[in-house]
């Protein structure tokens, strides 16, 4: 996890410390600071979401829930991934309560096939017979195909989007995405889809096994995924995580 972050990384390694090197969250970040250890946040920007199109769009259901437990929201988004001069497009599906990435798929194309892959996924993942989910996503056609929404309506979720383009209205999608990225992708070099499918498998194994949350009271999404009732929060600005 070369990208952690200090807060996640001091709270890890705390109870490891010896005596005389403990410190406190100010002191670890002045520590990082002047040993150059802080990282430096690296932007693209790549277009991956078409939503001008004719397609059925669905109304945002979720405006005012808060799932209290697994399985209750998905959120859905798709980001993109730096391969040689050019980009993949990588479809994540993501448990809101638990924040654990439960589908995913890498493709060369912004083609709904991929979206479909990573949705099949997570729906192994779901318990027999639930029923009433939330999927929330933006407009994007991939979402808005017809062989996206019948699996979603074959299997009884209740069809979520935006309504506009502030990415707040799929926050907890586009704060995956931006972990992933900043903490991993944007200082990697893959040369191919095949290469970059292998080390995404690895990190989002990583992301949702080891990579303690702070929006999940510095549990990882693995161990919260399998919790229930609030839980706390470690920031005070969403997209200050």
């Amino acid at each position: 996890m070369p990208k952690i972050g200090g807060r996640k990384l001091l709270r890890l390694i705390e109870t490891d410390l010896p005596e005389e090197l403990k410190m406190g969250r100010d002191s670890f970040f002045v520590f990082l600071r002047e040993n150059g250890l802080l990282a430096r946040k690296r932007k693209y920007r790549v277009r991956t979401t078409y939503s001008n199109h004719w397609m059925h769009k669905y109304p945002n259901l979720i405006k005012e829930f808060t799932p209290e437990r697994a399985h209750q929201l998905l959120v859905a988004d798709i980001t993109y991934v730096v391969i040689n001069d050019g980009f993949g497009y990588l479809s994540l599906i993501t448990d809101a309560y638990s924040r654990k990435i439960t589908g995913w798929a890498l493709g060369d194309t912004l083609e709904a096939c991929h979206s479909v892959t990573a949705l099949q996924m997570a729906l192994k993942q779901l318990p027999r017979g639930i029923k009433g989910i939330y999927h929330h996503s933006d407009r994007g056609v991939q979402y808005c195909s017809n062989e996206y929404t019948k699996i979603l309506k074959k299997n009884h979720f209740q069809i979520s989007m935006t309504e506009g383009g502030d990415p707040r209205d799929n926050a907890i999608a586009e704060r995956i995405n931006g972990i992933l990225k900043s903490e991993w992708l944007n200082q990697m070099k893959f040369h191919s889809i095949e290469e970059a499918s292998r080390e995404l498998e690895k990190i989002i194994e990583i992301y949702n096994e080891k990579r303690p949350h702070t929006s999940l009271d510095m549990m990882t999404p693995s161990n919260a995924h399998v919790h229930s009732g609030e839980l706390k929060r470690h920031w005070k600005n969403y997209y200050h995580d």
